[in-house]
């Protein structure tokens, strides 16, 4: 994950060391591996934030995140209205598709994730709920950025991860402006290199269910 630099070192390391566990558990040495601090350093930070339940220990020991991350992150979504008015059709999305769903927004010249829904499948495709992804990659961020399909949606393919494809479409106002962009993602040997077709039209649909719910059109 691309991290930014505040130029306030301890809080840019702490940051570090919750970016490393963003997409599961860490050991301690997992935790210096992705980090680059050196492991006193890792472990000392990783046991304040755990003090303050923003890491916790798993049934094997590793840093997970804990569950004052997770009230952060809730409360963090509910200050973009649209995240609260997509949950329904973004699970009537993750259901219909079985494959992992997201809702994106636009961060300044990043993307953020303020809602995220896992596939039930063992092999899915997980972003975090306030995951910060570019813009200039993945379908998601080129939707953000202005960029429509002629069918309503864009495929990306392996563009921010290997062995990963997604498909978005955009929130629009009634002025056609991009609100958020909705994706649906997953593994390629089940979403296939040509995954449009398939999931477009689903997802598509989902990105208008949003825009009405959210009052938008």
């Amino acid at each position: 994950m691309e991290q930014t630099i505040s130029r306030v070192g301890v809080i840019d390391k702490a940051v570090s060391v919750l970016a490393a566990v963003e997409h599961g558990p860490r050991s301690l040495a997992g935790l210096v591996e992705a980090t680059g601090l050196t492991r006193a350093t890792a472990h000392r930070l990783a046991s304040a934030l755990e003090v303050h339940r923003l890491l916790r220990r798993d049934h094997e020991g590793r840093f997970v995140l804990g569950p004052r991350a997770l009230a952060l992150g809730q409360a963090a979504a509910r200050g973009w209205p649209v995240a609260e008015a997509a949950a329904a059709a973004l699970a009537g999305l993750r259901d219909a598709t079985g494959e992992s769903a997201q809702l994106y927004v636009r961060d300044g010249n990043r993307r953020v994730c303020v809602a995220s829904l896992e596939s039930p499948h063992g092999l899915r495709t997980i972003v975090a709920t306030g995951a910060l992804l570019p813009l200039e990659r993945g379908s998601g961020g080129r939707v953000l950025n202005g960029e429509i399909g002629p069918d309503g949606w864009v495929v990306s393919v392996e563009e921010r991860e290997a062995g990963v494809a997604s498909v978005s479409a955009p929130v629009l106002d009634r002025d056609a402006n991009v609100i958020a962009a909705v994706s649906v993602s997953g593994p390629i040997e089940r979403l296939s290199r040509v995954p449009g077709p398939a999931l477009g039209p689903a997802v598509a649909l989902a990105a208008g269910e949003i825009a009405a719910a959210a009052g938008l059109t």
